[in-house]
C-alpha cells in the first residue's frame, strides 16, 4: 500500500516532469519566435539578428512556462484595416544591371515622400552620409519603381519595424544591382540600437559568417519604436513627426499572424513614391 508520504512524493514529481516538459515546449517556441524574427527583413537580417532576438525573448522559466500555459495554441486576430482603398496602377517590372552613375548633390537636401493608403510618411534623406543609397532611390523612384508597391511586413516583437521597397512584395525583389553599406557609424546608432524614426536599408549581411556586405537593393525598413540591432543596416533617413504619426497607426493594426511578424493587417500601398532636392 502506498504511503501518504510517498503518494505525495510521486505527485511532486510528476508535476515536477510537467514543469519540465512546459519549461521545453516554452524554450522551442522561443526559438521558433527568433527564427522567424531572423528573417523579419526578408533579406535584411540572416544571422545577426538572432543574437539580439534571443536576448530580447529570453526569459526566466517561470516566464516561458507562463507564456506557454497562457497561450498554448494561439491563433491570430486580425486588426481592422486602418488604410485607404489603393490607388489604381500596376507595379512596374524594372530591372537593372548596375547601379546608376552618381547624379545627386550630396551639399544638397533630399527628402522621400511615401504616398501611402495609410498617410503620408515624408523621409530626410542623408545625402552626404549615405550618397550611394540616396543616389539610388533618386534614380528609382523617378522611374516610378515603387508606385503601387505593397509594403509586405510588420514586425512587432524584438525589433519595430515595417518593410517595404518590393515591388514583388514576397521579400526577394530588388533593382538587379547592389549598393554598397554606408553610415554604419551613425551617431544615432548607441548601443546597438535603431531609434525610432530611423529609415535604413535592408541587406544579406549574415554577422556569423561576415559575408553579404555592400548587398543593399531597394528594400528598407522604418523603425516605429527604438530597436536593438547591429550597426549592419546603412541608416539614410529619418522620418517625420507626421511620418512617424503613420507608421505607428499601421504598427497599431498588427501583423496578419499575430505571432509578431507577417504582413501588416493595415493594407499599406504606396501609391506614389518620390525623391526632392531643395
Amino acid at each position: 500500500m502506498v504511503s501518504q508520504e510517498q503518494r505525495r512524493r510521486q505527485l511532486a514529481r510528476e508535476k515536477f516532469l510537467r514543469q519540465q516538459e512546459r519549461r521545453r515546449s516554452a524554450r522551442r517556441k522561443a526559438r521558433a519566435r527568433n527564427a522567424v524574427i531572423a528573417s523579419v527583413l526578408g533579406v535584411v537580417l540572416v544571422g545577426s539578428v538572432v543574437s539580439y532576438a534571443t536576448g530580447v525573448f529570453k526569459a526566466d522559466d517561470s516566464k516561458d512556462t507562463a507564456a506557454a500555459e497562457a497561450t498554448p495554441s494561439a491563433s491570430p486576430s486580425k486588426a481592422p484595416d486602418p488604410c485607404e482603398k489603393a490607388a489604381a496602377g500596376k507595379v512596374k517590372s524594372l530591372s537593372y544591371k548596375k547601379e546608376p552613375a552618381m547624379t545627386i548633390d550630396t551639399s544638397a537636401k533630399y527628402t522621400m515622400k511615401l504616398q501611402t493608403t495609410c498617410g503620408d510618411i515624408d523621409i530626410d534623406l542623408k545625402a552626404a552620409a549615405a550618397p550611394h543609397t540616396v543616389n539610388s532611390f533618386d534614380f528609382l523612384l523617378n522611374k516610378g519603381y515603387l508606385d503601387h508597391t505593397k509594403c509586405h511586413r510588420l514586425t512587432t516583437m524584438g525589433i519595430y519595424v515595417l518593410q517595404c521597397g518590393d515591388p514583388e512584395g514576397t521579400g526577394m525583389g530588388g533593382p538587379g544591382y547592389t549598393i554598397p553599406d554606408e553610415n554604419l557609424k551613425d551617431k544615432s546608432l548607441k548601443g546597438n540600437v535603431y531609434p525610432a524614426g530611423t529609415v535604413a536599408m535592408a541587406n544579406q549581411y549574415n554577422a556569423s559568417t561576415k559575408e553579404g556586405r555592400d548587398t543593399g537593393g531597394s528594400q528598407f525598413f522604418l523603425v516605429y519604436q527604438d530597436s536593438q540591432l547591429p550597426p549592419d543596416y546603412t541608416p539614410f533617413g529619418t522620418i517625420s513627426e507626421s511620418g512617424m504619426k503613420v507608421l505607428k497607426k499601421i504598427a497599431a493594426a498588427g501583423d496578419s499572424t499575430g505571432q509578431g511578424d507577417g504582413a501588416p493587417n493595415a493594407t499599406v500601398v504606396i501609391n506614389k513614391a518620390t525623391v526632392t532636392k531643395s
